[in-house]
């Protein structure tokens, strides 16, 4: 078992956690704890891993092998890759020295059948040979996964391990999470959304305000009155987004936002062979229109936003029109991203830079990673309305990567809505968000839309994301060998 008695843990010079009774993991027993952005699920997770140093109280551990999943360990994973080498694109006879997938997997532990024996059991043997850094979200997670099984741990930690995968990857980690705790691996999910904890999860702790503050059996702790509470909503009708710090640039109505005829864009895999991530695609985009960008993992919505804010070096190559221009006309990046606002796991895990948690809100005048402009009197004023929106006016001058994993969501949430963009593209911007917090953005993302400036191009595999506005739906649709076909309809 593993038991904390009494227990104090130091997040940040700011914040303890506490366990002010007594958590007790039986060996085989499963557990989901649930709680808002910012309410201690990292340190608990570390704590239960035996990576957080305990200030106070008692800690009984009898477990032989301890292994957890975090978003943080992912993002960390991922920049590690992509320093391997200095550019996203190598030239002639530069050799990309990155890992792939199946050498990611069996990094602490090498064994090539279990490696494959795993990765058939997560379903992907097809990206084994392929880097770890250009899979996508959900890809890199079930591979992060594999290779924490690969240790054959007796308590297995779980963060967040739902977030940025579809429904038939969901489903897929529920039956196999539900196979190892029958096995008698002991399961700990950390989750944001209540609705995600599945069906096999027998015990439940809810978090709140840095506290445990209740554990208890499944039936009993979610017919708990003061937990359905904290399962419900707030009302969310009063909120008011900030005005943008100058007069909103409009377009006419009769120009196509976007404008992209035959789209492609292929990789050359390790066979030489061309790989199509994106094949024969015809999109537009008109005013008015707000677009949902369906499909599973890996099926190349990421690549498609990637081409549009001008991320992609394929990009010039392709027939696409942005705002009016057509893309490799004399534009620059900033021509481009000063109509955009941008939000994706990516620019996540970009924003390393030493920043201050007020300086990453203002950044998003100037579409940059840092500050490196004089920001004016009304743009520091915009920001302090966001920081007392987030309700984060207290950590307005702390390292932006002292908040949690949640909170770094929101902020860069609002990073992309500050100057009340001409398109607004999120890419899976809820993940790692609260139930709560998720109303919060869709309530922020409806009224920026209603001002009638501004537009979205939103991805979630989730499809009670989506928020009210989606007009539009482009969906990625599987043809059974490999690539995709692509589904344009107007949504009722």
């Amino acid at each position: 078992m593993l038991q904390i008695k009494q227990a104090n843990y130091k997040i940040n010079d700011y914040k303890l956690f506490s366990i002010d009774d007594e958590l007790t993991l039986q060996q085989g027993s499963s557990w989901a704890f649930v709680g808002r952005n910012g309410s201690g699920k990292s340190t608990l997770v570390k704590a239960l891993a035996g990576e957080q140093p305990l200030l106070s109280g008692d800690v009984i551990n009898q477990f032989h092998t301890i292994a957890h999943i975090s978003l943080e360990q992912l993002q960390k994973l991922i920049e590690e890759e992509w320093r391997r080498n200095n550019t996203d694109m190598l030239s002639e006879g530069e050799s990309d020295t990155g890992l792939t997938a199946a050498e990611i997997i069996q990094a602490e532990q090498k064994n090539s059948a279990r490696c494959q024996q795993l990765a058939a059991q997560f379903g992907i043997t097809p990206l084994l040979n392929r880097r770890f850094k250009y899979l996508s979200t959900g890809e890199t997670r079930k591979t992060l996964l594999c290779r924490v099984l690969m240790q054959q741990p007796d308590l297995l930690i779980l963060d967040e391990p739902f977030d940025g995968l579809d429904v038939a990857s969901r489903d897929n980690l529920s039956t196999h999470l539900a196979m190892l705790a029958q096995q008698g691996i002991t399961i700990v999910l950390v989750l944001n959304r209540f609705d995600n904890i599945p069906a096999f999860v027998e015990n439940i702790g809810i978090l709140a305000d840095c506290h445990l503050v209740k554990t208890g059996k499944r039936e009993c702790l979610l017919n708990d009155e003061t937990v359905k509470q904290l399962i419900g909503m707030e009302n969310l009708r009063n909120i008011h987004l900030p005005d943008s710090d100058e007069p909103i640039e409009t377009l006419p109505d009769d120009l196509p936002r976007v404008i992209l005829n035959h789209g492609y864009v292929r990789y050359c895999t390790d066979n030489s062979s061309d790989k199509a991530v994106i094949d024969d695609l015809t999109w537009r985009v008109n005013a008015n229109e707000n677009w949902q960008i369906v499909g599973p993992n890996g099926a190349g919505k990421s690549t498609l936003l990637s081409l549009i804010t001008g991320d992609h070096p394929q990009g010039y190559s392709n027939d696409l029109t942005l705002f009016g221009r057509k893309r490799g006309s004399g534009e620059t990046i900033w021509d481009i991203k000063r109509h955009i606002g941008y939000v994706s796991s990516s620019l996540h895990q970009d924003y390393r830079v030493s920043s201050s948690v007020k300086n990453v809100l203002l950044s998003g005048y100037f579409d940059s990673i840092g500050i490196y402009s004089a920001t004016s009197d009304e743009q520091q004023q915009r920001v302090a309305e966001w920081l007392q929106l987030l309700n984060l006016t207290a950590q307005a001058d702390q390292p932006f990567k002292s908040l949690s994993w949640g909170e770094q969501r929101l902020v860069l949430i609002a990073r992309a809505l500050v100057k009340h963009p001409t398109l607004l593209i999120l890419d899976e911007p809820l993940q790692g968000l609260d139930q709560l917090n998720r109303e919060l953005v869709k309530r922020w993302i409806d009224l920026l839309i209603q001002e009638g400036h501004s537009q979205l191009l939103f991805v979630s595999h989730h499809a009670e994301d989506a928020p009210k506005c989606i007009t539009h739906r482009l969906t990625f649709v599987p043809d059974g060998e490999g690539s995709y076909q692509y589904q344009i309809e107007k949504v009722q």
